[in-house]
């Protein structure tokens, strides 16, 4: 029996043969390893006349598989060809590279989790990033177990976490590890600068954007507050909006963590007690705290500033 080759070359012999055929002898793209092994391994179903038929689509196939290679000018970026057989001819599909797949699935990841207000870099946080020290590992562990349960079992309430101590010791970072490990799972986070929501809030009023804005964190599948306690809130903020979200969420049992520079005590009596306008209002504290301390567990983070020593 004729070799590929030479079956090949007496096509080249034949009337038949137009220019493309010739130019694509001409540049070796039958000498291509794969079109062989694919010629080879569909010869039940191709004849001469299907493979003569096919010559554009084989001279498609080894000129993209070059440009894919070198990365150079592909007729569809991102996507490696690939022959397969349609109706006794040679055709060439397109599949996304490795790297492709892995951005998309990344680019996947990453829109499971929803920043308002937060730094760019967040979404790139990772736990295996996270810097373990004595002062760290209880936090640590917390968000482990918490992970672990809420994605064995995401339709039961899970207390989550009111994560306290001083600037830059790795409180947000941590929220934004766990929502990164948590979107992998197919779970959606959003995390929320809430200094910057209140002042956002404050401004939707003029544009009727209010309950657009507060449904965004009361119907968030796991909503992470962030810096909650770092400047004084309105009576309006703290009743209308942050109590009206935290009471939508202990009611559906939503997960819902925090970050503050203050332990639970400290924000409720020098921060939530005492209104922007110096009111005094322990009753209404009270009823906010109720409802932290519900939703999460508080757990202290110490250390050295990490961001200070990044600078």
């Amino acid at each position: 029996m004729d070799s590929i080759k030479d079956q090949l070359a007496k096509l080249m012999d034949s009337s038949k043969a137009n220019d493309m055929f010739t130019k694509i002898m001409n540049n070796d793209v039958l000498n291509d390893p794969d079109v062989r092994r694919f010629i080879a391994d569909n010869k039940e179903s191709l004849d001469k006349e299907g493979i003569e038929r096919s010559a554009s689509k084989l001279y498609e196939y080894v000129s993209e598989k070059k440009k894919a290679e070198s990365r150079d000018n592909s007729l569809a970026p991102g996507y490696q060809p690939k022959l397969i057989l349609n109706n006794h001819r040679i055709d060439v599909n397109y599949v996304p590279t490795k790297e492709l797949f892995n951005k998309q699935k990344e680019d996947k990841i990453k829109n499971r989790i929803k920043s308002l207000y937060m730094p760019k870099d967040l979404k790139a946080a990772r736990l295996e990033n996270f810097e373990l020290t004595r002062k760290r590992q209880e936090a640590l562990e917390k968000v482990t177990v918490f992970m672990d349960n809420y994605i064995e079992n995401p339709k039961n309430f899970h207390k989550a976490l009111y994560l306290q101590g001083p600037f830059g010791v790795g409180k947000t970072f941590l929220l934004g590890a766990l929502a990164h490990e948590l979107s992998e799972s197919g779970h959606s986070s959003t995390l929320v600068h809430f200094p910057t929501f209140a002042v956002e809030m404050k401004n939707s009023i003029g544009n009727n954007t209010t309950e657009e804005k507060m449904n965004q964190l009361k119907k968030a599948q796991i909503l992470m507050i962030d810096d909650i306690g770092a400047d004084s809130m309105s009576s309006w903020i703290r009743d209308d909006v942050l109590g009206v979200i935290l009471q939508f969420r202990m009611q559906e049992e939503l997960p819902t963590f925090f970050t503050s520079n203050f332990g639970m005590d400290q924000l409720e009596k020098e921060h939530l007690s005492v209104t922007q306008r110096g009111e005094t209002e322990p009753l209404k504290a009270k009823r906010i705290m109720e409802r932290i301390r519900f939703l999460s567990e508080e757990v202290e983070m110490s250390g050295e500033n990490r961001r200070q020593n990044r600078s």
